[in-house]
């Protein structure tokens, strides 16, 4: 006996040309990894209201600095954080707010 679809041609040209694959695949699952990790999250939450140095994040959050440190490296090797030097001190803020409107989606779908 043959399979038999159930699923329209039209339907199904949508899923196969829409459903990601590759490195595209590869990039969402790496980006949404980064909100995977408490740490991050409160890192990301504080950057979205303002640039800091790590001793602020730290002192802020109540996370020692070389977590803080550790978590902003990987953070901005993911071009997720910029940083930015003035004179001895090196802020940190978000490369782009769309992060911010990712977490604040999750946060409404959630019912928060």
């Amino acid at each position: 006996m043959q399979d038999m679809m159930l699923l329209d041609r039209r339907t199904k040209d949508l899923v196969c040309e829409y459903v990601p694959e590759g490195d595209v695949l590869d990039s969402i699952v790496c980006f949404f990894s980064i909100f995977a990790d408490h740490t991050r999250v409160r890192i990301l939450s504080a950057l979205a209201i303002s640039e800091m140095c790590v001793t602020d994040l730290s002192r802020v959050l109540n996370i020692n600095q070389t977590t803080v440190s550790h978590q902003l490296r990987l953070l901005k090797n993911l071009q997720i954080v910029k940083s930015e030097r003035n004179g001895k001190i090196i802020f940190y803020s978000l490369v782009n707010d769309l992060v911010n409107d990712v977490m604040l989606k999750g946060v409404e779908f959630l019912g928060y």
